[in-house]
């Protein structure tokens, strides 16, 4: 452990700040993949939120949301449908 500890002190001052630097730019990179795989993945689909009702809740919903939600549910079941047949479970 003292050698690394020698060693380190050999660096001198200011070595710190390339650990920041390096540290920083896998963040940023890590941050880049993931709304890459969030955008390919249907993960910003605004439409997403009327999944939670269904057609019990018609009389608490504005006709026009409603429909938006019919219509997001279906894409959402043709969609499960199509990654259930890529799967081979259908």
């Amino acid at each position: 452990m003292s050698d690394l500890t020698a060693m380190m002190n050999s660096w001198g001052d200011g070595w710190t700040i390339y650990i920041w630097l390096i540290s920083g730019a896998s963040i940023l990179i890590a941050v880049v993949f993931g709304l890459r795989w969030a955008a390919k993945n249907e993960q910003f689909d605004e439409d997403i939120k009327y999944l939670v009702f269904d057609d019990n809740d018609k009389d608490k919903m504005d006709p026009e949301e409603f429909k938006k939600m019919q219509a997001a549910t279906n894409k959402q079941e043709a969609r499960r449908q199509e990654a259930l047949k890529e799967q081979g479970k259908i």
